[in-house]
């Protein structure tokens, strides 16, 4: 396979796991009674095997010297994931995982596209152009019709 594909299929597959997860954190939340338990259980799974890999892999760690040198906001990955797992747990049974999934979709892309276009991040910048605009005006129609009963 062309790795050019790969990197077109590679976010497709991790859209399903993101539907799968909500899926999985929701009846964890059943299971155990609390969003944030859950949330928890699910990034201590998700911390475990990472941790597997990276000694598994070799992969480097900064040292305790160098950690205090890393930006703060640099760190705020993992917050965010928690933020959007809590949330996914919270929202998916109260409207379910396709309204769920369609306005995290519309949500990512309105925020993708001011990145891109202003290089947020250190991304290179692509700017806004017409057709993306209809885009996302599709995707936001498309999530309407998605969420209308």
């Amino acid at each position: 396979m062309n790795s050019k594909y790969l990197f077109y299929l590679l976010p497709i597959i991790s859209g399903v796991f993101v539907a799968l997860q909500a899926g999985v954190n929701t009846q964890l939340r059943q299971t155990i009674g609390s969003p944030l338990g859950a949330a928890f259980l699910s990034f201590l799974g998700g911390t475990l095997i990472l941790g597997f890999l990276v000694l598994v892999f070799k992969q480097p760690l900064p040292s305790p010297q160098s950690f205090g040198e890393i930006e703060w906001y640099k760190l705020t990955g993992g917050l965010l994931g928690a933020c959007f797992v809590t949330m996914a747990i919270i929202t998916a049974p109260k409207i379910g995982v396709s309204h769920m999934t369609v306005m995290l979709v519309a949500g990512q892309l309105g925020m993708t596209l001011l990145m891109d276009n202003f290089g947020w991040l250190g991304f290179p910048k692509i700017a806004i152009t017409p057709y993306k605009i209809v885009g996302m005006a599709m995707v936001i129609a498309g999530a309407y019709l998605v969420v209308k009963k």
